[in-house]
């Protein structure tokens, strides 16, 4: 459906995208419960928070930031009762290349303009292609990126600073031989530590907020123990900064659209991909696609202002909060509230814990973005499904998350397209029901032949089979049935319009039979029936077009005997 272009429509629209009373109706059913799933969320937000914000290169206040004003504006806003939103590490990967190429101003300007992309989308409905992605390439970009965050934390849990480099696997390699030069192993031990109660405690009792306890006595082990070569995260401001658009360069606009676009995809993906999640998790719950991107939209045009990056929807956050028990978006803005206390209240106590620490957790979180059992099935489903499993996942670890989606979306495209195109045949006709050999034998004996076409007719198909009709020796009339074909496009009528020309012009005689009435404009509008409609050659069944064929054969002295009425076909 198309966004009405009056000022009216588009004000109607926008209210359409706003919260309603359905929404504060349900908030009060079970506050509580809520509450208390919130502040769990928040625990478990609060290292993924600050790991992705030293990840992104805009330090773990920009992820403070992000969480708090992101993760509140989308709650209010979202089309997703449960979804928690915040920085990400599929977004960090996005970002480290902008940080590189255009600093952490160029960083906020995107997420501005994401922001400002995503509420357009919104606006023109555009929520509803997210289940035109297939479920490989969700699971290739989900591998990949999981592949990616962990490469990232190689520096910070080998204790030794991020090398330059604008790709993952070169960034880690660097960093590997700046190790081997000068091995410390204090950050190795406390990141594999901590990755390892975090995947061993969520096996023992996933209930329990492994991450945010680890974290919190690493600190206290470098606090008490001081082992070299371990860097804290570092000073923290005690709040958020007022809002600000210093940052914002008109004249760099023009070069940061094609970032904008890549992040705004990012968010809308990845958010989309989590409220359906959230969806699968509960019984009842169903998000509105264009309200997401809304509330992520505002989300993302106010987090830079505040100093955070751009922001989508968490899926290990939101299923924590599925899990918590949340049953509406009190839940996401309580835990949005909690991070902003901690911002206030703990900021010194914040900045003492160790970048090791962060790295263990988010380590942690990359292995258990991985699901070996549906990335199993999936390579087991087809080949065409393992191939585009594998594609989208060495694209996103070699190029970027925009370039692999679109990889594993054109590649699964036109596989699916050969799928359909294969499908497409062309069969003798069915004269009756039962043995039908001795009437297509007579036929044949009548220089006629009689052809069904199954399936589509289209630009992957139509070559395959109709320009085999061409080479047909010893025929007289050439009868297509075309009740069976499902799609016509310009392409394979304009093939059926040369194999009709190319039979005419060996002297062989074209008849058609049951075309549909949807497909008359698309053969109408390359010529094709205007070849057949002069001299009378298209029937509305196939009995009568071999009666035709009959006669004409009879007219030209090719048939000289009276055959055996045809059968009515099925």
């Amino acid at each position: 459906m198309s966004v009405p272009l009056s000022p009216a429509g588009i004000r109607s629209r926008i209210t359409s995208l706003l919260p309603t009373r359905a929404d504060l109706a349900q908030a009060r059913r079970d506050p509580c419960r809520d509450l208390l799933a919130g502040l769990t969320v928040a625990v478990v937000a609060l290292p993924l928070a600050l790991g992705f914000g030293v990840s992104s290169g805009l330090g773990a206040e920009a992820g403070l930031a992000t969480a708090v004003v992101a993760g509140a504006l989308a709650a209010v806003f979202g089309g997703s009762h449960l979804q928690v939103s915040g920085p990400t590490g599929a977004m960090t990967v996005v970002l480290v290349p902008i940080v590189a190429d255009h600093g952490p101003s160029g960083v906020l300007t995107v997420g501005l303009m994401a922001g400002v992309i995503l509420v357009a989308l919104a606006l023109l409905r555009a929520g509803g292609s997210m289940r035109y992605v297939p479920a490989p390439v969700v699971e290739g970009f989900t591998l990949g990126i999981a592949c990616v965050i962990g490469l990232q934390q190689v520096p910070n849990a080998l204790g030794v600073p991020v090398p330059e480099g604008e790709r993952v696997l070169v960034v880690a390699w660097r960093a590997l031989e700046d190790f081997a030069r000068d091995p410390g192993w204090a950050s190795p031990a406390l990141a594999l530590a901590v990755a390892a109660v975090m995947l061993l405690g969520a096996r023992w009792k996933p209930t329990v907020p492994f991450s945010i306890l680890a974290v919190i006595a690493a600190t206290v082990v470098v606090q008490v123990a001081g082992p070299d070569g371990v860097r804290p995260i570092g000073d923290l401001p005690a709040g958020l900064p007022a809002p600000s658009l210093a940052f914002l360069d008109a004249g760099a606009l023009g070069g940061l659209l094609a970032p904008a676009v890549a992040v705004a995809a990012l968010a809308a993906l990845e958010s989309l991909l989590s409220a359906s999640v959230a969806d699968g998790m509960t019984v009842g719950q169903r998000h509105d696609p264009d309200r997401e991107l809304f509330g992520q939209g505002l989300a993302n045009i106010a987090a830079p202002l505040f100093g955070g990056v751009p922001a989508t929807g968490a899926i290990a956050r939101t299923a924590v909060n599925v899990r918590s028990g949340a049953t509406s978006k009190l839940a996401s803005l309580a835990h949005a509230a909690v991070l902003a206390v901690i911002v206030f209240a703990a900021a010194p106590l914040v900045s003492r814990i160790p970048l090791a620490a962060l790295a263990g957790v988010l380590l942690a979180t990359a292995i258990r973005m991985v699901e070996a059992g549906s990335l199993r099935a999936m390579a087991r489903a087809t080949r065409s499904d393992a191939l585009i499993l594998v594609l989208t996942a060495v694209a996103t670890l070699v190029l970027d998350l925009v370039q692999a989606v679109i990889i594993g979306l054109a590649v699964a495209g036109l596989l699916a397209l050969r799928a359909v195109a294969r499908q497409a045949r062309l069969a003798p006709v069915p004269l009756d029901r039962g043995d039908h050999t001795e009437e297509e034998h007579e036929l044949l004996a009548e220089h006629i032949v009689a052809y069904r076409i199954d399936g589509p007719l289209f630009f992957a198909a139509a070559h395959r089979f109709l320009l085999e009709l061409t080479e047909l020796a010893d025929v007289r009339v050439v009868i297509l049935r075309m009740s069976h074909v499902s799609v016509v496009d310009a392409t394979g009528a304009l093939v059926l319009k040369d194999v009709v020309a190319k039979l005419r012009r060996r002297g062989v005689v074209v008849m058609v039979s049951g075309i549909r009435p949807g497909h008359r404009r698309v053969l109408d509008s390359v010529g094709a029936l205007e070849l057949l409609r002069h001299e009378g050659r298209e029937y509305a069944t196939t009995p009568e077009a071999i009666g035709a064929a009959r006669d004409h054969l009879e007219r030209t002295g090719v048939l000289t005997t009276a055959p055996a009425p045809a059968r009515e076909a099925p």
